[in-house]
Parts: structure tokens; sequence; C-alpha cells
């Protein structure tokens, strides 16, 4: 099993190809192979298959087992693994993966820019329980003895974008892996806490569900300024400050897409050559 390591501003990946006719259970061995001590050490395993043209399956193994819908990050990261091992031309490429089709665009600088498609706003869409054709913008949740307001997105996969007036007061690793389960998630979900600090910029921390507390999420970064920008607290592009660095996002008017740019690094290539 041949495996390269990447990541998007360190929110890291495994990345291997399969052939069309691969039955291979990555799922089964995305615990271990994301293991940092006994393993190669990730956030995620990403398996990406060619279908045709520029068009590639890609499919996303969380740290736990679980397989999400969707990853940004990823995403910037197979857009630029498939320009440089040369598997298909030119620099636009089509993601088929479990929450829809995303379309990274290799920049010249090395950046990519990547099309995550429309945000899903309605309950039923992300899921949030309550009247599936309703919004839920203000999501009341509890935990430490403390109230807070969520204003949930899906972005192919969902999460909850909590504002805070201080990001340093927030207890991520006490109060994320409680909102991740609250009941009123049926499928769980990714938790963003945002500090805006000015129309243009936001400082935002995760947890990602199935993963904990990551350097940087993609999804969540365009979950966060679609909130930001509909709650009237932020403008439609704005740069998203993450743990591990920062990316660009806007939230086009003219056809409703969220676009997100950013950087992706190769870490090393190798082989595994014992079983896991």
């Amino acid at each position: 099993m041949k495996i390269s390591k990447w990541h998007g501003l360190g929110n890291d990946f495994i990345l291997t190809e399969l052939p069309k006719s691969s039955t291979f259970d990555v799922r089964g061995i995305a615990a271990r192979l994301c293991d940092r001590h006994f393993g190669v050490g990730a956030d995620g395993v990403v398996t990406i298959r060619h279908l045709s043209g520029n068009a590639f399956e890609m499919r996303i193994y969380n740290a736990d087992g679980s397989e999400p819908e969707m990853c940004g990050n990823a995403t910037r990261c197979v857009g630029l693994y498939i320009k440089r091992r040369m598997l298909a031309h030119g620099n636009d490429f089509e993601l088929h993966t479990k929450g829809g089709i995303v379309r990274p665009k290799v920049l010249e600088n090395g950046t990519v820019r990547v099309d995550m498609g429309e945000p899903r706003l309605r309950r039923g869409e992300i899921p949030v329980t309550g009247d599936p054709d309703s919004e839920a913008r203000e999501v009341k949740l509890h935990v430490g003895g403390r109230e807070f307001t969520a204003f949930c997105v899906s972005m192919g996969n969902p999460h909850a974008v909590i504002f805070v007036p201080d990001i340093r007061t927030v207890e991520l690793e006490t109060w994320g892996p409680q909102l991740e389960c609250d009941p009123q998630f049926p499928q769980r979900i990714n938790v963003e806490f945002a500090e805006v600090r000015g129309p243009q910029m936001v400082r935002m921390r995760v947890w990602e569900r199935g993963c904990g507390v990551t350097l940087a999420c993609g999804t969540g970064s365009c979950a966060t300024a679609v909130a930001g920008r509909l709650s009237g607290r932020t403008d439609s592009r704005v740069t998203v400050l993450l743990d591990g660095g920062e990316l660009q996002v806007e939230y086009s008017e003219v056809d409703n897409h969220v676009y997100m740019t950013g950087p992706a690094v190769e870490v090393f290539r190798g082989e595994l050559v014992e079983k896991i």
C-alpha cells in the first residue's frame, strides 16, 4: 500500500490511490493508520479513485474509523496531489464525495481554490432535529452549566458555529465532545467557536466530529463564513484564522457558492510493508 502524508494548515491526512475495482476495506485499518504512536499518524485517511477525465472519487476516514461526508482541507490536498502526480490534465478537477461534488483548482502560486458548492441551511439537510424545512440559526445548547447559541450549516457535513467574544476563554477539549453528541444532532456535528475580529477577519477553533481538536478545518471555515455573513457579523469575504494558519473564504452572492483558498503541503511518501 503506497501512501503519502499531506496536511492543510496542520490538519493532516494519509493519501492513497485505489484502483476502480478495489474492494480493500480502508475503514477497517484507518484508526490504526492514524495512530500517532503505532501507525503513521494523521487526522484521517483519504482514498482517491480515478473515475474518468478530470473526475475522481474522494473518500475520507476519520481517526476513529468513522466516515465523514466531506473534508475541506483534504480537498485541497487531493487537488494538488492529482496535479503533481499528473493523474489528469489541467488545473481544475472534480471530486465526488459523500457530501456532493467539489471542484479544486490549483493556482499558479501553489495554493488551491475550491468551489465548495452551496451551503445547506435547513434542519433536515444538516441535520438538526425540529421542523426539517426551517433553518437552524439559533440552536440553544447547554454544556458545563453554560448556554450557547449555535448557527448550524452543512457544507456537505454538519457544523454548529458558536460566536464568542473571546476565543481564549473557550474550553474546547471539554465542551467539544459534549456538543458534538448533543441529541439535537442525530449524526453528531462539528463544533466551531468563532471570535469576530472585524468584518473581514474571524478567529476560529474547531472540534471535529470523529477526530477531536484539529489545527484547521476547511468545511468549518466555510460554515463559519456563511454563519458570519448571514448573521450580519462579517462581509462576504473573510480571512479565517485557525490554530494552523489562515484560509480565505468567499461566500459568493452571485451563485450562492462558497469558495475556499489555502495551502496544501506534501510531507513525505512511503509504502506500508507490514500488516497494520
